[in-house]
């Protein structure tokens, strides 16, 4: 696992290595020394996935504090335009980044508390895999409305869950987030 780029302060993009032979595929998504050797540290409490259909649109979630978590996230099957919003205190507050994942091209964001996270599915079967270094907690899950954001997801109809449509704006939201911590 490489890293690559910063996408936002403290949020790694990683390229993670495919061996492709006659039986198929094989990525390891995570080896703690690998992430220490980068300067990066993730303890993970908990694991899920999430798979969806061409145009879905999930997000922009995260979790308030004192139950804020970071993430790895990665996409094993299928394509993600994947979107990330700062949350954080400070001047990049409300900055957006973006990339493709495609588990075609195994790649790892590594996301710290504060992060907003989001994707629109590319390709029916998108399979999206999350670790959190704590575990969920329905009262402190939160987002923000995926289409309050200066940024444009390339889509007029996408399939958005009730809950992700009723998600305060960005504009309507107020931060419990501290400043970013220094990156390595």
């Amino acid at each position: 696992m490489d890293p690559i780029q910063e996408l936002l302060p403290g949020a790694w993009q990683l390229r993670l290595r495919r061996l492709d032979d006659a039986r198929g595929s094989f990525v390891k998504t995570l080896a703690r020394s690998s992430l220490q050797a980068a300067g990066l540290a993730f303890e993970f409490a908990e694991e899920f996935y999430s798979v969806s259909d061409k145009d879905v649109v999930r997000g922009l979630h995260f979790q308030l504090p004192p139950h804020e978590h970071a993430k790895a996230v990665y996409c094993a099957a299928g394509s993600v335009l994947d979107v990330l919003l700062d949350l954080r205190a400070g001047p990049g507050y409300g900055r957006v980044a973006s990339l493709t994942l495609d588990a075609r091209q195994p790649t790892l964001l590594m996301l710290p508390p504060g992060i907003a996270h989001g994707f629109r599915s590319l390709e029916s079967g998108s399979l999206m895999v999350y670790k959190t270094s704590s575990e969920h907690v329905p009262s402190h899950d939160a987002g923000v409305r995926w289409d309050s954001i200066d940024f444009d997801w390339g889509i007029r109809q996408p399939v958005v869950s009730a809950r992700d449509s009723q998600l305060p704006r960005l504009s309507d939201f107020h931060s419990a987030f501290g400043p970013p911590e220094a990156s390595p």
